[in-house]
């Protein structure tokens, strides 16, 4: 009836501005991998919502690929500058994800930074940071009861231990972790980020994990690791066994998308052992013939 649709019309205007305002932005800081490519800092991404940013892993030179972004250092997204960053999300504690904590509790606070940084994470994250403040304690008390104006704030933590389930809400976001096989870690773990418009999934590290294909099933975005099988074929027998319990390889996840079906599947964390990028598509293609994205350094997905 004529009233009926008036109804939808004027309850379509009222929404349309919510789902514009809950714009989501997946942008890569760090696609690498523990090899110390130049063009690839460790594992890292953020999710901005609302103007909030959260941070996935925090590898090697988070901070400084961040501030690219931000417009302090001639970039266009006020969010990645780099005193606005509180919120962070690790997936396990190997190095090539975590090494940039240092640079996460103390630049943004030297940058301004006056709330404590939230972290979320595996059991050793908790000491691993309390570690870092305490070997930086000269420098700390330095900038605190020194010349320099520094609050005493930006650069506390606040701990949060990862169970399966939801972690974290709220009004941006919604983000449930999930633990995946990475070798014998029994503290490695895959994120669903849901919010108004988006749903992304990181696999963290993992070898092929029902699970995840379950969080990821219609994402819009699943971020999934991934290595080369020409070059797994020329390793050794010892790390072929190594790689096979601990990631995941192009044919593998191309079946895993194929199954969760996910609107775009970026491929990141690659071990490319000398392929090149468009040997890593076409491998993947041979069992998955969606909408597939190398990723890289800097990258911004809306």
């Amino acid at each position: 009836s004529f009233i009926s649709n008036m109804k939808k019309i004027f309850l379509s205007l009222i929404l349309f501005p919510i789902v514009l305002s809950a714009s989501t932005k997946l942008i890569v800081l760090g696609s690498g991998t523990p090899n110390p490519d130049p063009t690839r800092k460790g594992s890292a991404y953020a999710v901005i919502v609302n103007n909030q940013t959260y941070l996935i892993d925090f590898g090697p030179g988070v901070i400084r690929n961040a501030a690219a972004l931000s417009p302090e250092w001639g970039g266009d997204i006020k969010e990645m500058s780099v005193k606005n960053l509180e919120y962070a999300f690790l997936t396990h504690i190997h190095s090539d994800h975590s090494a940039g904590l240092t640079d996460l509790l103390l630049t943004p606070w030297v940058m301004g930074r006056n709330t404590e940084l939230k972290l979320f994470g595996p059991l050793g994250l908790d000491k691993m940071a309390k570690s870092i403040l305490k070997a930086y304690e000269d420098d700390i008390n330095y900038r605190i009861h020194g010349t320099q104006p520094s609050n005493k704030v930006g650069y506390q933590f606040e701990f949060q231990l990862l169970v399966e389930g939801i972690v974290f809400k709220d009004k941006n976001v919604t983000v449930e972790a999930f633990k995946v096989p990475h070798g014998s870690f029994d503290d490695a773990y895959g994120f669903r980020f849901t919010s108004a418009d988006k749903v992304i999934v990181f696999s963290g590290d993992t070898g092929p994990s029902k699970i995840l294909e379950e969080f990821a099933n219609g994402a819009d975005i699943l971020v999934h690791e991934v290595y080369s099988h020409a070059g797994f074929l020329d390793k050794t027998k010892e790390w072929q066994k190594y790689h096979q319990g601990h990631h995941t390889s192009t044919f593998e996840v191309g079946e895993i998308a194929s199954r969760a079906k996910p609107k775009l599947l970026l491929l990141s964390h690659i071990l490319f052992w000398g392929s090149t990028p468009e040997e890593i598509l076409k491998e993947t293609r041979a069992t998955y013939d969606g909408e597939i994205k190398i990723a890289e350094d800097l990258m911004i997905i809306e």
